[in-house]
């Protein structure tokens, strides 16, 4: 039997509203991925390798604020000025910092404070630095300074050592655990300062746009 011309007009249609439907729901689910991943609704682990020394930044170094001037060696031949969260908190802020400023002044010094505590510490995803948070004392409350070990791969001990500390006190540190620590632990921290520009900066402890970036964590006994 052989088909009207309407019948096999009307299948053709079905069928090309099928290819239709299928287009659109492959397109939809392509979609659906690439936005959740954009808007970081993916779990970054399952992007990231848990290898802290491999973790691939998610935005270019041109998005980041003064990207090359914090992604820098912290010199070796250089005396380290003894200092105290207290004192970092009490340093003048500027009150404009251009994007691609250069280092002045302070951010040309290296600075040891030779014990804090460690509140707060988690992986950025967009840049993969080590963000950690710092009190003078170990109450929650306390004001905190910003302490970032970079992605660079000169820090790579620095960083799996600090995550090695934190895993014998039962914290994992990866792109996708961190956060606060059950308990504040005393650290001592030697690093660069480095004065941020205001946003969304770590918890609403951090009481200053200054940091120390780069900068090397080490727990205390």
């Amino acid at each position: 039997m052989v088909a009207s011309p309407s019948l096999e007009n009307e299948r053709g249609s079905r069928s090309g509203i099928k290819r239709l439907l299928r287009f659109s729901l492959v397109g939809g689910v392509a979609l659906y991925f690439a936005s959740t991943l954009s808007c970081g609704g993916l779990n970054l682990g399952e992007v990231q390798p848990q290898d802290l020394c491999k973790c691939v930044p998610l935005e270019p170094p041109i998005a980041d604020f003064r990207h090359y001037q914090k992604h820098v060696p912290i010199p070796n031949n250089m005396t380290p000025i003894e200092t105290t969260v207290d004192t970092i908190l009490s340093w003048p802020q500027d009150v404009i910092i251009l994007p691609d400023a250069p280092r002045t002044g302070r951010e040309l010094q290296v600075f040891h404070v030779a014990q804090a505590f460690l509140q707060n510490v988690s992986v950025n995803g967009e840049d993969c630095d080590v963000d950690l948070e710092i009190s003078q004392t170990a109450d929650r409350n306390a004001p905190r300074v910003i302490v970032e070990t970079p992605v660079d791969s000169e820090f790579c001990s620095a960083r799996k050592n600090i995550q090695s500390q934190l895993m014998s006190h039962g914290f994992r540190l990866d792109v996708e655990h961190g956060g606060e620590l059950p308990q504040a632990l005393p650290a001592e921290v030697l690093g660069m300062a480095f004065e941020d520009f205001e946003h969304n900066r770590g918890s609403g402890q951090v009481a200053t746009l200054w940091e120390l970036h780069p900068a090397i964590v080490n727990l205390l006994p």
